[in-house]
Order: structure tokens, then sequence, then C-alpha cells
């Protein structure tokens, strides 16, 4: 069994909160962790057609008979028990008494902020970790590999080929959510968008040029682009902002939480193609950011990552805010270090020093294995980029 870094977080936080909840992308793990977590306690799938009946026609009466402590799975798909679970919470006045977990986050979000807003800790689980793969010896120590395969836990645990796997996921997340988030009526131009998103993969957000290419309008690209959001297929990275003028894009980039769902989009079909892909950089760069937010949502904490571009076309791939510090990072998949990599970082260090009064440090982070301290970045490999964190901030 995988160890998930998430659970220390939800004991915690079962000890502040009467309920806590955990969301995250379908399949990524929630419904395994939480069972072995809390093996005694009672769980209840909504899933079941006759648990759901049971919940919607007599509320009362179900959460009389699955008492506390207990998980309940897929809970909006019983929106109606939701205002009966703040009454009983209330009314018992202890705290650790609820577990839920669901896929679909906007019902599940919408629900909680209506009736259960202040009694629940949230949490998010995402795929899995290289570091939590390495702690379980399951990692890939082929870059290539890596990506290819993706970190969604079933691929490793029912040792499923990730080409199979991502297919299967891609049609199953179209049918069972799309459908029911959104009235989408011809889910073949759905998929062409997603695809075309995966082609965008560590680029601006263009809704106009995604718009043209899928034949769909500007509003429409808005609206799926948000559902993509809270579905946790893509992220949007926001532009670095703080201190600085208004020569700076505005625009987020997008990237994908799952950097196997993404090669499956686009069309990869084994690891070797990856090494001459022409997006393998853009894909390695999506690879380790998922990696970093992964950490912070990990801890129970929101994501803190920006990106840096000017209109002159510097850039900085990465950059971590904290209140202590501020790390700039350069994501590079080649596997032998050159000097071009520190050539943005140096750029950045330039104009630091004029507009930020706080500490930064630099890294980057490259396809390669080495550890090393230069005289203006560290260098890690991409296997040990949790260390980033660690290192400055925990």
């Amino acid at each position: 069994m995988i160890k998930r870094e998430l659970g220390h977080k939800i004991k915690s936080l079962l000890k502040s909160f009467p309920i806590v909840a955990v969301i995250g992308p379908r399949q990524s793990g929630k419904t395994t962790l939480l069972k072995n977590l809390f093996p005694k306690r009672n769980y209840v799938s909504l899933e079941d057609l006759d648990n759901r009946n049971f919940a919607e026609q007599d509320p009362h009466g179900f959460l009389d008979t699955y008492k506390p402590p207990v998980i309940f799975d897929e809970l909006q798909k019983a929106p109606k028990l939701f205002s009966y679970l703040q009454t009983r919470v209330d009314t018992i006045g202890k705290i650790g008494q609820y577990l839920l977990s669901g896929s679909q986050n906007f019902f599940l979000m919408e629900k909680i902020s209506q009736s259960l807003a202040g009694r629940v800790g949230i949490l998010t689980l995402l795929p899995l970790s290289i570091k939590e793969l390495k702690e379980s010896r399951l990692n890939k120590n082929n870059i290539e590999e890596a990506m290819f395969t993706g970190f969604y836990p079933r691929i490793f645990d029912k040792k499923i080929k990730p080409y199979d796997w991502y297919s299967n996921y891609i049609q199953t997340y179209l049918e069972r959510d799309i459908r029911q988030i959104k009235n989408i009526s011809d889910l073949s131009l759905f998929q062409r968008f997603l695809k075309l998103c995966a082609g965008r993969t560590g680029q601006l957000l263009n809704l106009s040029s995604l718009g043209n290419d899928c034949g769909v309008s500007h509003n429409t690209v808005r609206s799926w682009i948000s559902i993509l959001e809270t579905s946790y297929i893509i992220y949007l990275l926001q532009p670095y902002h703080k201190n600085y003028n208004k020569r700076l894009i505005k625009s987020p980039k997008l990237y994908f939480y799952d950097i196997g769902l993404a090669c499956s989009l686009l069309g990869i079909e084994n690891k070797e193609q990856l090494a001459t892909h022409p997006l393998r950089g853009s894909l390695f760069e999506t690879m380790v950011i998922a990696e970093l937010i992964k950490y912070r949502f990990n801890k129970g904490q929101k994501s803190n990552t920006y990106f840096f571009r000017d209109k002159s076309g510097h850039e900085v791939d990465l950059l971590i805010d904290t209140d202590k510090l501020t790390l700039a990072c350069e994501i590079k998949s080649g596997k032998t270090i050159s000097e071009d990599f520190f050539t943005n970082l140096n750029y950045w260090q330039t104009i630091a020093k004029a507009k930020i009064t706080k500490s930064t440090k630099s890294f980057i982070i490259y396809g390669g294995d080495k550890k090393q301290q230069r005289l203006h970045a560290s260098i890690i490999g991409w296997q040990e980029v949790h260390e980033m964190y660690r290192s400055n901030f925990m």
C-alpha cells in the first residue's frame, strides 16, 4: 500500500472540526486513503442507489442508521442530506465526527459552502507525488517513463498500462462528470477542446485562440476552462505582479495536474516518443509544477506559486512567494547542466534587488540527477523537487 502524505493532515483537522472533507480529481485515491486511515469507521457510499434513496427520502433515518464516526463517500449525490448534517453536528457538538469525500467537486463544494460553512476542514488530494512513489519504491528512474506513466494510483496498484488506463479515464470523466456538471450536448467537441488544452500546457492561456481552434465562443471557452479547473484537470498559474509596473504579462499559464493525462491527450503512445517530442520541455515543466502544488496541498496549504514574464520576453518559470522569502526557479528538461539555464535567473536577481525587500533564492530543477550549489543558484534533479520546499520553507 502506498502511504499518502495527506493522511497526517486529515488526522490533524479531525481534532479541530466536526467534519473533514477530502476533495480532488476522480481516482486520486480519496476513498482508499480514508478507508485505510480509519478502518473501524462505518463507510457508506452514496454511489449505491439504495443508500442514495435512503438518504434523500429519509435523511433523519439515514443519519440515525449511520452514526458517527462515519465516512460518507460521494455525498454530493444526496444534496438534501447536507442541511440535516448541519443540524446534526451542531446538536452533537463534537469534533471529528464525519469524513466526506467526492469526485464531483463543484457540487460537493457548493453544498458545503451553503450548509456547512465553518464546520468543515477541507483538504485536496491530488494524484501520487514523486516523493510518495520513492518512499514506496515504485518510482520511475527514467524521466520519460515517469512522464508517460503519470501519477494516478490505480496505474501502480493494478499495474495497468498507462495508455489503456488514461483512455478509459478520459471517457469516464466525459460521461460521468461533464454531462452532470454542464449540459454539454456534444461531448466530442469538448474532448477536442481538452486535447487542444493539452497542446497548450505550459503556455499562456489565450481564450480567443482556443475558441477559434475549437470553433466555440469566447464565453464557452471560459466556462469550459472553469469546469476543467473545478475537476482538478488543469491548473492556472497566475503571473507574479507584486511591486512591479504595468509592463508585466497579466494572463495566467495553463498546466495539467497530471502529466500522464496530458501525454495521453496528446496521443503519445510510449515513453520513447517523449525523448524528441516538441512539447517535451513544456510537459516536464508541467510535471514539476504539479509536484510543487502537491507538496503544498499535502500539508493542507494553498498553492503559493506564480510565474514571471514581462513584455520584453524575460521569464522565470516559477516563483514561490512566502512572507519571508521569494524563491525563483527555472525548470529545464535537459539532463546536462548548461550555462543557458542561468540566463533568466540572472536577470531576475538583477531586478529583484531593486524591487523586492525580502530575501530571494534561485533554483534550477532539471532532468538530471545531480545536486549542486552554484554561485547564483542551487541545482536539484527532478526526483528531488520536494527538497526545494523543505530546505527553504519548512
